[in-house]
């Protein structure tokens, strides 16, 4: 390797970049690296939730990426979170919160590595198409260290007020500090480059040709997620809803019912009562794991269209008598079955909860105890249980185009051919829903993701297929307009401040 490129010889395991040409922004699959296409070793996908090996373990918290060569140690915190999103396939929102505790990092540098750190990474596509433009080389002929930095270095140029000399200097010095010396004057000169040109003019230059495309391109999407949402929203909206994915969403709290209710969480906690969940509380700052309600387990942190959710399963009508038997049939992380446990203990009934993985089955079990609630290690296309639920969600796994705001790299890792494999097992779990509730019961169907493949698809089939009958879900939601003109209720950021939840409400037919 030299002078921060890959030779020949070795270039030929990182294939071309599909984000790298304006209007060709390829989403990325959730996988490892840079490599498009390639999944994860340790992703499961069998009636659990969508998981990912998390290759960001405590014992490589303490990994320093970067040299002591005078690189400050904001920018080194952002370009190690870069390096283990990129190169390891980690969670920024998992990494960067350690190692600015490791660091020792708060405050303005706290803040400042953060804008770095998620700005970078949500702008991918774009930086790349400019880095793309200024380089002699394809990027996939640019060593992983170097086109990181690089990365870093034009978000800077691009999109904060960090001044040119200081976002030039900085990277040239970042790149010697992580071992790649020879690539300083590449480095230098890409950089420079960039800074010639305003960003507007670099957007202007290089957005593509089409409106979708170009809309994508100007707020930092692969070209199919803008496809995606304008099936739904009209391309008029498409525009808003995007640029929603890059705004910080508001921590939402859920305060447990029968412990607490939201007007005394919003007391406790500074924060104000939700819009649309009796049960939110919404929190513009500061860190929840710190408040009391929280550390005693009195509330969490749920996102107020999850919220809904689980309620609506709850108040939904049955044909009947309520026996008392819920079940949730794709139960992890567990925010949903905590809150249906609540619930049931108020009600008087009891939910079995189904996760596949036993690890995350150990961590519902810890964030449901002391209620209503039995954990089962099983696949829930075939969950082994008894049938004759009255009331069973399926929460089921999907694309997660709904809570982009949330990971800022997860655009760029994922991938729409993913999603036919997904909608076989989503349709496997609600067909699965629908024989384990009984006649008259009722069967919620959820995803955090707006595609129509995942939400509209898979309901309008198991209506044709399986003879379940849709009910108008929007009476459960009654204080939310704007939700959609179908039965089901669809929301979004822009509109409602929640991630973009669907959910449907079905009825076993006779």
């Amino acid at each position: 390797m030299s002078g921060g490129f890959r030779s020949r010889s070795t270039g030929g395991d990182r294939p071309e970049r599909r984000d790298a040409a304006p209007g060709k922004q390829g989403g990325g699959e959730e996988r490892s690296g840079t490599r498009p296409g390639r999944k994860p070793s340790g992703q499961q996908r069998r009636g659990g939730k969508q998981q990912q090996r998390r290759v960001d373990r405590p014992h490589r918290n303490d990994r320093v990426f970067v040299r002591d060569t005078g690189v400050d140690t904001p920018r080194q915190v952002a370009y190690e979170v870069l390096r283990r999103v990129s190169g390891e396939g980690a969670y920024a929102n998992l990494t960067l919160p350690r190692l600015l505790t490791a660091r020792n990092l708060d405050g303005r540098d706290a803040a400042f590595a953060t804008e770095l750190t998620y700005g970078t990474l949500r702008s991918l596509g774009v930086l790349d198409t400019v880095i793309g433009e200024c380089s002699s080389r394809p990027l996939k002929d640019i060593a992983d260290e170097v086109l990181d930095v690089l990365r870093l270095g034009a978000y800077q140029l691009l999109y904060t007020r960090v001044e040119p000399h200081a976002a030039v200097d900085t990277s040239v010095r970042l790149v010697e500090a992580v071992g790649q010396e020879k690539a300083k004057g590449f480095t230098n000169g890409i950089l420079r480059t960039i800074s010639r040109t305003p960003a507007e003019q670099w957007i202007e230059k290089l957005t593509p040709e089409g409106e979708l495309d170009a809309i994508a391109f100007r707020t930092a999407h692969p070209s199919w997620i803008a496809r995606s949402f304008a099936q739904v929203l009209g391309s008029g909206e498409v525009a808003e809803a995007l640029a929603a994915d890059s705004e910080r969403p508001v921590v939402h709290l859920v305060a447990r019912p029968g412990e607490i209710s939201a007007e005394e969480l919003a007391l406790a906690t500074g924060g104000e009562e939700g819009k649309y969940s009796p049960y939110a509380v919404y929190l513009e700052q500061g860190d929840p794991g710190k408040l009391e309600p929280v550390r005693d387990g009195l509330a969490a942190v749920q996102d107020e269209g999850s919220q809904l959710i689980a309620r609506a399963l709850t108040e939904a009508s049955v044909e009947g008598v309520d026996s008392g038997r819920w079940l949730d049939l794709c139960a992890g992380p567990g925010g949903k079955a905590a809150l249906l446990g609540a619930l049931a203990r108020i009600d008087g009934a009891k939910v079995d909860a189904v996760e596949i993985s036993d690890h995350r089955a150990k961590l519902i079990e810890n964030i449901v105890r002391d209620l209503p609630v039995k954990v089962h290690v099983a696949d829930g296309r075939h969950p082994g249980l008894e049938a004759g639920y009255d009331r069973v969600l399926v929460d089921a796994p999907c694309s997660g185009l709904g809570a982009l705001r949330r990971r800022p790299e997860a655009r760029w890792r994922k991938q729409e051919s993913d999603i036919a494999e997904l909608n076989k097992l989503q349709f496997e779990l609600l067909e699965s829903a629908l024989n384990l509730v009984r006649p008259g019961g009722v069967v919620v169907y959820s995803t955090c993701s707006p595609d129509l493949r995942e939400t509209r698809g898979v309901v309008d089939r198991a209506v044709a297929e399986l003879g379940a009958v849709e009910e108008d879900a929007h009476g459960l939601v009654p204080t939310m307009d704007n939700v959609g003109e179908d039965k089901s209720v669809q929301m979004w950021p822009h509109r409602h401040g929640t991630d973009a939840m669907f959910f449907s409400v079905l009825r076993k037919g006779a």
